[in-house]
């Protein structure tokens, strides 16, 4: 009963952290998605004196994915009021040239200044509208969001760390008199203290497959995959084979990063 209990602490601190870490993951995934579907929805208007074509635009700034030019024709329309042909044709030529530039991601702050700097560099450039008041205030928004999540991870993390070094802390203490005599018959280190490594590996397998288990029920989840529709991104949110994988070295590699500090801990109490 003692001994369930003991792996039971370990699994459920392992499991917290592992979940920490995948929900971060898949907060990042969602940023990046529904960034992607801002910058499609995205894009810079620019008025020149002159016609400029696509290959300039793209020597202007790299960011620039896609030039659309836009027609003077709803323009004209409104000015109509029993203009001539010969008068139209002339207005189309002298009115200025309007494009919309459709970028290759979501801009921060500063690569939007870049661009309009770089924009109106351009000698035959006159205005720029990158509606930077709206994109800033939804750019930090998204920024904020992903901080304040980093940093609710990091600190599951570290206190679910301190609980796990506590839990196998108690453990060697448990086990103190059967090391120390293992000590006296010269048994080296790693021998003595196999019992906690192999404690804190199997614990660190029983954890993957737990979350395994969650995230799989999860992707699967058809409320889910609705939010993420609404919002209209698309997201992985557990590759069973690439995040099932980095989750399993984590916890193996805590686990016996943890276990290690206790068994170096306790060489330099002797």
């Amino acid at each position: 009963m003692k001994s369930i209990k003991n792996h039971l602490s370990l699994i459920v601190a392992l499991v917290s952290i592992l979940f920490s870490i995948q929900i971060f993951v898949i907060v990042e995934r969602s940023i990046d998605a529904y960034k992607q579907n801002l910058a499609n929805n995205y894009s810079v208007v620019v008025v020149s004196q002159k016609t400029i074509t696509q290959k300039q635009f793209f020597r202007i700034n790299k960011l620039i994915n896609e030039v659309k030019v836009l027609s003077p024709d709803n323009v004209i329309k409104r000015l109509n009021s029993g203009i001539d042909k010969s008068n139209m044709d002339f207005l189309k030529l002298t009115l200025p040239k309007f494009y919309k530039l459709h970028l290759k991601k979501y801009p921060s702050p500063r690569e939007i200044k870049r661009l309009r700097k770089d924009l109106l560099n351009n000698r035959f450039v006159i205005k720029v509208e990158d509606f930077s008041n709206t994109h800033d205030t939804i750019y930090r928004l998204l920024v904020l969001f992903k901080n304040v999540v980093l940093v609710f991870a990091a600190v599951v993390s570290l206190v679910t760390m301190l609980l796990i070094l506590k839990e196998l802390r108690i453990w060697q203490f448990k086990h103190n008199e059967r090391m120390s005599i293992m000590g006296l018959f010269g048994a080296p280190t790693w021998l003595r203290s196999a019992v906690l490594f192999r404690l804190s590996i199997v614990d660190a397998i029983i954890s993957s497959i737990i979350v395994f288990v969650i995230f799989s029920l999860i992707a699967s989840s058809h409320w889910i995959l609705n939010e993420f529709n609404n919002i209209n991104i698309s997201v992985v949110i557990f590759d069973n084979v690439g995040d099932f994988f980095v989750l399993f070295g984590i916890s193996i590699v805590l686990s016996i990063l943890l276990a290690s500090m206790i068994v170096l801990g306790h060489k330099e109490e002797v």
